[in-house]
C-alpha cells in the first residue's frame, strides 16, 4: 500500500491509499537488505512508508540495488488501485477573548466543579467539568472529532473564579464545519451560557494557533488577586489582623504541598505576596485579599500545610488557621503582543 496526501498549508487535506503488487514486492526486496529502516509505527497501516523507503535506498549499496532493479527499469504489468480517500480539515481553534494577548476567559461560579473531568482509578467522581461545560457545545455545532482544552492555569474544584475570567482555548480536531457568521458564533456563546448556571464564556471567537501561544508566555509574571474567608482557632478582634495590611511583598518558600505531590515534583518554589487587605468578620472569622505572584498556592499561604510553606497566615498571626472559601478575581497579564486574530474577511466568519 503507497499513501498519498496534499498539503502545501492548505486547511484542507485529502489522503489517498494505493495498492500496488508490484511495488510491494520491490519493497519486500528493500525490507530483506536493510530490515532496520522498517518497524511499525503507531497510525500507519504498513510499515513501508515514504520515509523509510527513502532511509533503505540511501542505506543499500548501488551494486545490490542493481540485481533487483534493472536500469532503465521494467515497465509495470499491473495499474494501481484506490483503497481508500480520507477527507480530513486542519484544527480550528476557538476561544473567548477580553484583552489583547489572551485567547479567553471563562468564570466558574460552582464550588463542586473541576476544571477537566475529575477520575481517579478510572472512577469519574463528579459529572461535569468546565472543559466539557464548554466542549460539548463546540464540538456539536463544528461536527469535530474531538478537541484540545488548555487555559492558562488552572483553578481547584471547590474554588470559584470571578473577576475577567481564567483565559481558556481549544482546538477543535478534523472539524467537518468551519464556516459561521459572527451572528452565529455569538448565539453558540448565548447557548453555551444558557445551558449552565455553573459558568460563563465571553467573546467567543476563531483564533489562531500564534494567539494560542501567547495565553502560555510569562506565566510567573503574572499577578493574581483572590478573596478568601479564614477561620483562627483563637478569637481574634479588628485590631489583631490590622497589621496584615502594612505587609507588602511578602516572600515566601512553598514546598511542593502534600495534595498535589502525586503530580507535581518536589521543590521549594520561592513566590510573592504583593499584597494583603484584611475585613473583620467575627470573634472566628475574617476576610483576606490577597494580591499575589501567579503560582502561589493560596491555601497553603494561609494554613501552613505543616510548616511546608513559610512564612504563613498562622505563624504570622500566631494562631491555627485555615481556609473556608477561596475565589479566584482578576487576573492581571503582562502584555506580550497584540493577539492575531482571523478577521471577518479572510477567514471563517
Amino acid at each position: 500500500m503507497v499513501a498519498g496526501k496534499t498539503g502545501n498549508g492548505s486547511l484542507f487535506e485529502v489522503s489517498v491509499v494505493f495498492a500496488h503488487p508490484e511495488t510491494v514486492e520491490d519493497c519486500h526486496f528493500l525490507a530483506a537488505i536493510c530490515p532496520d529502516c522498517f518497524k511499525p509505527a503507531k497510525n500507519k497501516q504498513s510499515v513501508f512508508t515514504r520515509m523509510a523507503v527513502m532511509k533503505a535506498l540511501n542505506k543499500i549499496k548501488e551494486e545490490d540495488f542493481l540485481k533487483q532493479f534493472p536500469c532503465p527499469p521494467n515497465s509495470p504489468k499491473a495499474v494501481c488501485t484506490v483503497l481508500e480517500i480520507e477527507c480530513a480539515h486542519g484544527a480550528v481553534f476557538v476561544a473567548g477573548c477580553l484583552t489583547i494577548s489572551f485567547s479567553g476567559r471563562y468564570n466558574k461560579y460552582s464550588r463542586n466543579l473541576p476544571q477537566t473531568p475529575w477520575i481517579i482509578d478510572g472512577e469519574r467522581k463528579l459529572e461535569s467539568s468546565v472543559e466539557e461545560l464548554i466542549s460539548d457545545h463546540l464540538l456539536a455545532v463544528f461536527k469535530a472529532e474531538s478537541f484540545n482544552f488548555s487555559s492558562s492555569g488552572r483553578e481547584d474544584v471547590d474554588v470559584r473564579t470571578l473577576g475577567n475570567g481564567r483565559p481558556f482555548a481549544i482546538e477543535l480536531v478534523n472539524p467537518h464545519r468551519v464556516h459561521f457568521t459572527s451572528q452565529e458564533i455569538k448565539e453558540l456563546q448565548q447557548k453555551i451560557n444558557n445551558s449552565s448556571n455553573k459558568i460563563q464564556v465571553r467573546d467567543l471567537q476563531l483564533v489562531t494557533r500564534e494567539a494560542i501561544g501567547h495565553m502560555k508566555e510569562g506565566e510567573e509574571e503574572k499577578t493574581k488577586t483572590y478573596s478568601a474567608l479564614i477561620w483562627t482557632d483563637k478569637a481574634i478582634q479588628k485590631t489583631d489582623i490590622e497589621f496584615l495590611n502594612d505587609i507588602k511583598d511578602l516572600k515566601i518558600d512553598q514546598k511542593t504541598p502534600l495534595r498535589v505531590l502525586h503530580r507535581r515534583p518536589l521543590a521549594v518554589r520561592a513566590r510573592v505576596i504583593h499584597s494583603m487587605e484584611t475585613q473583620y468578620v467575627d470573634e472566628h472569622h475574617f476576610r483576606l485579599r490577597l494580591k499575589t505572584q501567579a503560582g502561589t498556592y493560596i491555601k497553603e499561604f494561609v494554613h501552613g500545610d505543616f510548616g511546608r510553606t513559610k512564612p504563613n497566615i498562622g505563624s504570622l498571626m500566631n494562631v491555627t488557621a485555615d481556609i473556608l472559601e477561596l475565589d479566584v478575581e482578576p487576573v492581571h497579564e503582562v502584555t506580550h503582543g497584540l493577539m492575531k486574530k482571523f478577521s471577518v474577511n479572510n477567514f471563517m466568519f
